[in-house]
């Protein structure tokens, strides 16, 4: 087998794909959560698809999530897909079930963008929007050199400059802080995390209400690209330090690759309305562990193409053809390489540690 034989070249590929391996999988339960205004961009519907495998009702549930970051939806459906094609659904340890959730994000990843229909990086989404949202304290200081009003080399060089002197005057851990922690106050810049709840977010708290009632612990795996070494896993658990579910989690995974990790080789920032707070507000006292897993790509370079996202979503309409679908070609690998060793490294490292999870979400 290659990469082939689980990566797809489009949203609408990817569906199918996982779809047709959950019916051969024997999925119990096999639905479409369509959303009820936005359309692809060939008019297809946006859906986000569910699989549940093994027992329904079973104590210890796995919930594995792809999509949250529209582009990143490929490298996660690839290793739901390898992990439905190993036969192993036909081997799930009693008591225990396997809730896939494919394409959480159907907006972007249909239109090769991070975030959703309203500009919102789902991951930053899940706060409660009732109260006062979080603070990013120097958002500000570095709002103006984040996103150009050209792509151009003057300007992109002086954004540059601008971060420089930021990381002269607070440190590399701080950049990395004001950038991923997450900001809701500028609709048009990048980790913008709305101010209300997305339909991905309402979706996902449906899904995890309707399929985990019955579980008493949930292990989690949200797949993600973009830090990390490549090709290679990055682990990001939110589990409290110290916690029984941190330890749960290294226990499945490996305390060296779970507990103390650096992203990029910096401090891991305060991030804001994660999916995994989400899930855990969701399940309401009952244990959850787990961790983002990061299929690492251009390394600390990636930012420069997740700008460029947020420049297209702003300027692309005005651009020629030609010229757009480069720049999108070149986002979208950042974040989707179409190199055949980081595809196969991919769905490799996907189904082991997912073979993983489920091994220990069983023995839990």
């Amino acid at each position: 087998m290659n990469f082939t034989d689980f990566f797809a070249a489009s949203y609408v590929g990817a569906r199918e794909r996982f779809r047709r391996s959950a019916q051969a999988a024997g999925a119990a339960t096999l639905e479409a959560f369509t959303h009820p205004e936005e359309r692809g961009p060939s008019g297809e519907a946006l859906t986000v698809d569910i699989a549940h495998l093994g027992d329904r009702k079973g104590s210890r549930q796995l919930l594995v999530i792809s999509g949250t970051h529209g582009q990143e939806g490929y490298a996660g459906s690839a290793a739901q897909v390898a992990w439905l094609k190993s036969g192993d659904a036909a081997r799930i340890p009693a008591d225990t079930g396997v809730l896939l959730v494919h394409g959480i994000n159907p907006y972007g990843f249909a239109r090769g963008t991070r975030t959703t229909e309203n500009n919102v990086d789902l991951n930053r989404n899940f706060v409660d929007h009732r109260k006062p949202h979080p603070v990013n304290p120097r958002y500000d200081e570095l709002r103006e050199h984040l996103v150009p009003a050209h792509w151009s080399q003057d300007q992109l060089a002086a954004g540059d400059a601008g971060e420089k002197a930021f990381v002269e005057r607070h440190g590399a851990d701080a950049l990395f802080d004001t950038l991923a922690r997450g900001q809701y106050v500028d609709p048009l810049g990048p980790f913008y995390g709305g101010v209300q709840r997305e339909w991905s977010n309402l979706t996902l708290e449906k899904i995890v209400r309707e399929q985990l009632g019955s579980a008493e612990k949930v292990g989690l795996i949200d797949w993600h690209t973009g830090i990390g070494e490549r090709g290679q896993p990055f682990f990001l658990c939110f589990n409290e330090e110290g916690s029984a579910e941190q330890a749960e989690a290294a226990r499945w995974w490996g305390a060296d690759k779970v507990i103390g990790s650096r992203p990029n080789g910096l401090a891991r920032p305060h991030y804001q309305g994660l999916v995994f707070y989400g899930v855990q507000s969701f399940l309401e006292g009952r244990q959850l562990a787990g961790a983002v897993i990061e299929f690492g790509t251009r390394g600390s370079a990636t930012g420069r193409a997740l700008r460029l996202d947020q420049w297209l979503r702003r300027h692309g309409a005005g651009l020629d053809d030609d010229v757009r679908q480069q720049m999108a070609a070149n986002v979208l690998d950042a974040l989707n390489p179409v190199a055949e060793d980081w595809r196969d490294a991919v769905w490799q490292h996907g189904l082991a540690l997912t073979q993983a999870a489920v091994r220990g979400v069983a023995s839990w």
